[in-house]
């Protein structure tokens, strides 16, 4: 039986849909949630464009706010409703009863550089607000009853907006985003069609990538809904379709997260799961180097991010809905190659042979404790995870018939280091590329290294998973003990738990014989989403999220481990 998505708090996850760049929510800017829905745009940033107010006779309306995948709703007490629903990727289709509703430029107006401009357009008499931080253009059409303009052309401070809807009566209206020009807008579907049509899509969605749910996951479909919501089209430098972190303020896609929406999505939508992992790809520089973020209109490179991809490779081939041609293995062959000898060629030491992060931000670890001493440092999770990656090298070469040995000859030196410098005797440390010195963190990036598994002498793996419980709390591996002096309950990567290192523990103790133990993570980490929602990470010692709410790769996790624990290959 497959429980159903009940309603969701807007406060908490975006109204939007697949492959659209807008969605609607309270929450405007970084950590800042206004006491009204907005319309927001994720083009050239996250921008608040147009607050929503549900009014009648020019007197705001307390409304209960109940969104679904197919519309979002604001409820009134005496029955006076308005609806929301996404009509394609860039209208947003509103109908009243009982209501109306504000629509005021949200970005103040003080210069011409700053929030909307708002005109009539001579052609249809529809109002047009220009926003200059998004580029693109909001038209509002009314599609029946009645509405009227304040402020048109105004300069400076000044109230822009446009009241939809009289004293009581229904209507309805589209607002959409054009750019300079485009036909007026023309109503081919009823409300209910375009609510209908954007419920089946999700259903759709969701019947792919968790036909496996049962009342043992509960928070599956919502955990859909979150990457649903959150993947946006190809536009601007995003060059395929693309599940963004989130549609809150962290609405970047960063060269490690993709990784995790990909294993999410491979049983039921290979196609575009393996579109998910070559997404940063695209943007891969000539040394080899991946990005650190794509936006809409921004990439970057002052740092990078783990080499997890051929980690990630190995459990997406493994959980692939389909085998992939010999085209697509070539040309993940060449990305990863390239990607690999960047490390190999661009960081590491000369005669040295371990690679090293320039920052915590490149291991995306930001301010973990691991970089406390240094912060350009040889990292055993470095090391680990491009172990790996040479060894998933090497086996795609001879697998395309065109064996290179020196993959498997630099997989072997880069062990033999990791062995041999960064292990003393009681775990694994991090040491200062231009010092010399050794981190004394107790960070859990240290016992990442478990995703090497039997690659890793039995002794090492049963010192790094007795280290471990240190960690270990009712809601899983936190990544600073919370007995540690450098703990911090919102200390970003100094003591919550996030979805990507629990998600690499599980698999490292699964791979090093620790089954129970990674049985237990699982079962935290479900039970914590269950509880907490999907937030970007959780206090250790009270389980509450934090941060952004609407996590993608936190949902994803979710995903992998809910299909986990229910046997499904699908």
């Amino acid at each position: 039986m497959h429980p159903p998505l009940t309603s969701f708090d807007i406060g908490e996850i975006p109204f939007s849909i697949r492959g659209s760049w807008l969605n609607l929510s309270p929450v405007v800017a970084l950590h800042t949630r206004a006491s009204d829905v907005h319309l927001v745009s994720h083009k050239n940033g996250m921008h608040a464009v147009l607050a929503m107010r549900p009014e009648r006779d020019g007197v705001e309306v307390a409304t209960q706010w109940v969104g679904e995948p197919s519309h979002f709703e604001w409820r009134a007490a005496d029955g006076g409703v308005v609806t929301a629903a996404f009509d394609g990727l860039d209208v947003v289709r509103l109908r009243g009863t009982g209501l109306g509703m504000r629509l005021s430029d949200a970005g103040g107006g003080l210069t011409p550089f700053t929030g909307c401009y708002l005109f009539t357009d001579p052609v249809d008499g529809a109002p047009v607000f220009t926003s200059y931080e998004t580029g693109r253009r909001y038209r509002v059409t009314m599609l029946s009853g009645s509405s009227h303009v304040i402020g048109s052309e105004a300069l400076g401070i000044a109230d822009r907006g446009v009241v939809l809807g009289g004293a009581g009566d229904s209507w309805e209206a589209a607002v959409e985003e054009t750019t300079s020009a485009a036909p007026p807008y023309r109503r081919e579907r009823t409300f209910e069609q375009v609510s209908a049509n954007a419920g089946a899509a999700f259903r759709s969605y969701l019947e792919s990538i968790a036909p496996w749910r049962t009342d043992a996951t509960p928070a599956a479909a919502r955990a859909a809904y979150v990457l649903w919501s959150a993947t946006v089209a190809p536009e601007g430098l995003v060059k395929r379709e693309s599940i963004l972190m989130s549609k809150h303020w962290m609405d970047k896609l960063w060269s490690w997260d993709h990784c995790f929406n990909a294993l999410a999505l491979a049983p039921g939508l290979p196609d575009v799961a393996l579109d998910q992992f070559l997404a940063p790809f695209d943007h891969q520089d000539a040394a080899g180097a991946m990005p650190d973020s794509i936006t809409h209109s921004e990439v970057l490179y002052n740092y990078v991010k783990p080499p997890i991809h051929g980690w990630a490779l190995l459990r997406l081939r493994d959980s692939l809905g389909r085998t992939l041609t010999t085209t697509e293995l070539e040309n993940i062959y060449e990305r990863l190659a390239g990607w690999s000898t960047f490390w190999l060629d661009r960081r590491r030491r000369p005669g040295h042979p371990l690679p090293y992060y320039q920052h915590g931000n490149d291991s995306g670890w930001d301010n973990a404790t691991t970089f406390d001493r240094d912060r350009v440092v040889e990292a055993p999770d470095l090391a680990g995870f491009l172990i790996l990656q040479l060894e998933v090298l090497d086996d795609l070469a001879i697998e395309l018939g065109r064996p290179a040995p020196h993959w498997k000859t630099a997989r072997d030196e880069l062990l033999d280091a990791l062995l041999g410098q960064l292990w003393d005797g009681s775990g694994f440390v991090a040491v200062g590329a231009l010092t010399g010195q050794r981190s004394s963190s107790t960070s859990l990036l240290a016992l990442l290294p478990l995703v090497l598994g039997d690659r890793l002498p039995e002794e090492v793996r049963a010192v790094l998973v007795d280290r471990l419980r240190d960690h270990l709390t009712p809601y899983g591996p936190a990544t600073e003990p919370v007995t540690s002096e450098h703990y911090e309950d919102d200390g970003y990567w100094r003591g919550p738990i996030w979805a990507p290192s629990t998600a690499l523990i599980e698999d490292g103790l699964r791979q090093s014989g620790h089954d129970d133990l990674a049985d237990a993570v699982r079962e935290r980490f479900l039970r914590l989403c269950e509880r907490s929602g999907f937030a970007e990470n959780f206090d250790a010692r009270t389980g509450d999220g934090l941060r952004d709410r609407a996590y993608t790769w936190t949902a994803a996790v979710y995903l992998l481990f809910a299909r986990s624990i229910t046997g499904s290959t699908q």
